[in-house]
């Protein structure tokens, strides 16, 4: 009797770990639905308009997808230009007004991904 619950459960965590790995392969690393992320653009995208700029280390981002999310949590708010190394996984932030490091942690914690070490640039 216990043989066939302790197989019983092997069975439905095979079934959820199977049933994860087909909508991986089918719909990318995010499990996006295979719906594409919309980029948001900056309002303001001269960089001479942003005497500000941070790098910020960020981790679980996968695809390309994952870029747009951390871009897009950036260029939402007012007076952030943000582009994302995916190879890298660096996020260089632009700022009108210099914006402490906690709140740009949160902003990439809000989109879901773990942010690292901040570096100030000149």
């Amino acid at each position: 009797m216990s043989t066939a619950i302790i197989c019983m459960i092997l069975v439905i965590i095979c079934y959820f770990g199977l049933k994860s790995t087909i909508k991986r392969t089918k719909h990318g690393c995010c499990g996006s639905g295979g719906d594409e992320v919309k980029k948001i653009k900056a309002a303001d995208k001269n960089i001479s308009h942003y005497p500000f700029t941070s790098t910020l280390q960020v981790e679980g981002m996968t695809c390309g997808n994952c870029k747009k999310r951390v871009e897009n949590a950036f260029n939402s708010q007012e007076g952030l230009y943000a582009s994302v190394d995916l190879n890298k996984k660096l996020a260089v932030i632009h700022m009108k007004e210099q914006v402490p490091e906690d709140k740009l942690k949160e902003i990439v914690r809000k989109a879901g991904y773990m942010p690292g070490n901040i570096k100030e640039m000149p």
